[in-house]
């Protein structure tokens, strides 16, 4: 993948180091604001209810290609950068399993304060980068809103999908959201205004990633979704077969 300016300014662990504390800062001062900006000041009833309207505005209108047949009730999800819990709560309401992690400590305190009573939400403070702290749990559904648009980094962004891939069963989806067009303006190592994708960086991830960028929304824009889905072995290998200009895909690869 092609990297900006903006990832050279700083190595890995001092960029996730920096996004720690910043966001640990934003999480004390006040969190709900920092991750739903709409609104200053935030009660408990309105809070979780823009997260569950999040949750039907991009989660139940498309539940065909996130459940693919299966029970909701019945699926492991995963969230990344849960924040205070404010959609994780609406996930467990779905879904029969959330994981969730975040790279703020103060961050998944508050999330395990309002997740109390949600056995079935598991809430992690990751390393910012990765998502070795979930071990080789297997997910069926992954899922990130307004997160990657943070991350000055496009390495440390491809860094999460190729975890993503890790943890989702094949034929899965991971449904997230990236900033499109340009925001070259913010300075290097920003965290709040993330690292730009066009539409061909979009692609190059998932392919570089192991999946295929099936649909992909709102290019030149703050959302820019992306449907990335897990390919079998043999989708790969077929994919790779045919960039490679072979005209005789054996049968198996059709």
């Amino acid at each position: 993948m092609v990297s900006s300016d903006r990832d050279s300014a700083l190595n890995t662990p001092e960029l996730t180091d920096k996004m720690r504390s910043e966001w640990d800062e934003r999480a004390r001062e006040n969190a709900r604001h920092y991750i739903a900006t709409g609104q200053l000041n935030w009660n408990d009833e309105e809070y979780f209810e823009s997260g569950r309207e999040n949750v039907r505005r991009e989660i139940l209108t498309d539940m065909g290609n996130i459940c693919q047949g299966k029970d909701p009730k019945q699926m492991t999800v995963l969230e990344i950068g849960c924040g205070s819990g404010r959609i994780t709560r609406a996930l467990s309401e779905v879904f029969g399993q959330v994981y969730a992690v975040d790279i703020s400590g103060e961050m998944i305190r508050q999330a395990r304060e309002s997740l109390h009573d949600r056995p079935n939400a598991h809430v992690f403070q990751n390393n910012g980068s990765d998502l070795s702290i979930l071990g080789d749990i297997r997910v069926d559904f992954a899922f990130s809103y307004i997160v990657f648009q943070h991350i000055p980094s496009r390495q440390v962004i491809s860094s999460y999908v190729r975890d993503v891939h890790r943890l989702l069963r094949p034929g899965g989806l991971f449904k997230f959201q990236v900033q499109g067009g340009s925001s070259m303006d913010a300075p290097p190592g920003d965290t709040w205004l993330g690292a730009p994708f066009s539409d061909a960086d979009a692609v190059t991830m998932a392919e570089e990633c192991g999946f295929e960028p099936r649909h992909r929304i709102g290019a030149e824009t703050q959302y820019f979704w992306l449907w990335f889905f897990r390919q079998t072995w043999w989708e790969r290998a077929r994919g790779i077969l045919r960039k490679q200009g072979w005209q005789g895909i054996p049968a198996i690869f059709r």
